[in-house]
């Protein structure tokens, strides 16, 4: 078959891909959805994102309306919406070979782009995919499903982990010099986060449920691993000296010495526990990469992230006394930054073998079609840059006990929102920070 034939049949493949992603990046498709969030009316871009749930992109689409409805307060339509992101990644999980679909994608992809490949979102998505689904079930008022949800959330963080170094042994020997050093300029971004599949605040999130529907050993757990990936969040160290000393546990006295005696509530209070998420995750740029081939240089794109992410300000609380500062629990740009740098080797296999492929393809066409090659391949050569936006880049949180009553709080210079506080029981308040705009969400417990 002549090549200008074969790229012909190749153009009538994209009829059946997520065409958008292919040829216009992702984080200009959802810029307009996240400018919505900071409005008072945010669930208005629901109408644009629902339909693109049953496209090539559809697990990233249910995952984006599921939180934009959960942003704008709608627990019950952002259940479903995960619910389907959910049986996404079963479906995904569950086929034991590649269906004639995703096999014309995976070709498409050799000659097109990695946006041709339906989205299979990175594991630290997936494993804030239950996170968010619990928070739902909680404020919804039912616990138990919330505990489901981050039970699975917390497994997910070891089985994705073993599932990532089994699959990228055969791939971590591709190498290239402009490749590394992009991979070393992601590391220094991610500061410290070392794994893009251990979430603290996810295990944090497990704590506090166990803790308050009376499972302390179990709490102690999570809270032990929730310092072991966060080791400097003070509330974290509070809350395991108080529970090593409830429980009368051997760690009691180590925890004393570092971290100073247990606090526990007075008679009459309650207390109040904050959950803060600021901003929106980073969206990914590109960088180009040249290649040699024979006698020619060709290029590739790949994705990457800024070198430099905007700091986030840690949360002041006021009306409840003295002051009561956030600490940082999970820098969600962090996990975002090392599930890129860890996918690289793959992505330069797949661009190697797309640069290889469409150069023999131009090899073999006629100087019309070598010349209709050259002009496709600048025009479809873009990075895959699409990942869950909507996203925060960091989660905050602050613990304190209180009288009961009800206290009119204020988030640094936002306006006061009342809470009540109500004795021996728990008044969670979520806080979604989006920029210019702030929302709170409470529920005792």
């Amino acid at each position: 078959m002549k090549a200008q034939y074969l790229l012909y049949l190749l153009l009538l493949t994209l009829s059946g891909c997520a065409i958008n992603s292919v040829f216009i990046n992702y984080p200009s498709q959802i810029a307009s959805v996240k400018a919505e969030l900071n409005t008072n009316t945010p669930l208005e871009s629901l109408s644009r994102l629902t339909p693109k749930i049953s496209g090539n992109d559809g697990l990233l689409y249910a995952q984006e309306a599921g939180r934009v409805a959960q942003i704008g307060g709608d627990f019950e339509a952002s259940k479903a919406l995960y619910r389907q992101a959910v049986n996404d990644y079963i479906t995904f999980d569950n086929k034991a070979t590649i269906s004639v679909t995703d096999t014309g994608a995976t070709a498409s992809s050799l000659l097109i782009n990695d946006n041709v490949i339906p989205y299979r979102g990175p594991g630290y998505e997936r494993i804030m995919l239950h996170q968010y689904q619990a928070l739902n079930y909680i404020f919804s008022n039912d616990f138990e499903g919330a505990l489901v949800e981050v039970r699975r959330s917390n497994e997910l963080q070891s089985t994705e982990q073993a599932k990532y170094e089994e699959s990228n042994q055969s791939v971590q020997a591709m190498s290239n010099g402009t490749v590394n050093t992009e991979m070393n300029k992601l590391g220094r971004a991610a500061g410290s986060t070392t794994s893009a599949f251990l979430n603290a605040y996810s295990y944090y999130t497990t704590g506090v449920l166990h803790e308050v529907l009376g499972e302390p050993n179990d709490a102690f757990i999570d809270y032990r691993k929730a310092a072991q990936i966060s080791p400097n969040n003070p509330y974290v160290h509070q809350d395991l000296v108080r529970l090593a000393k409830q429980l009368g546990m051997p760690q009691y006295a180590e925890f004393k010495r570092r971290w100073g005696d247990a606090i526990f509530p007075k008679a009459g209070q309650g207390q109040v526990i904050f959950l803060i998420e600021r901003g929106f995750v980073p969206a990914k740029q590109s960088f180009t990469v040249p290649f040699p081939i024979k006698d020619q240089w060709q290029s590739i794109s790949l994705a990457t992230y800024p070198s430099r992410v905007p700091q986030v300000r840690s949360a002041r609380i006021q009306g409840i006394g003295s002051l009561l500062q956030a600490a940082p629990i999970a820098d969600i740009s962090a996990l975002a930054i090392t599930a890129l740098k860890e996918d690289l080797p793959a992505a330069l296999a797949r661009q190697v073998a797309r640069v290889y492929a469409k150069y023999s393809l131009a090899q073999k066409a006629s100087d019309w079609g070598s010349a209709a090659i050259q002009i496709f391949n600048l025009v479809s050569e873009q990075a895959d840059r699409r990942s869950w936006l909507t996203l925060p880049q960091q989660a905050q949180i602050a613990r304190k006990y209180l009288n009961s009553g009800q206290y009119d709080i204020q988030l640094d210079n936002n306006s006061t929102t009342p809470i009540n506080i109500e004795s021996n029981r728990t008044t969670l308040i979520w806080v979604i920070d989006t920029g210019t705009y702030t929302r709170f969400y409470s529920t005792i417990i």
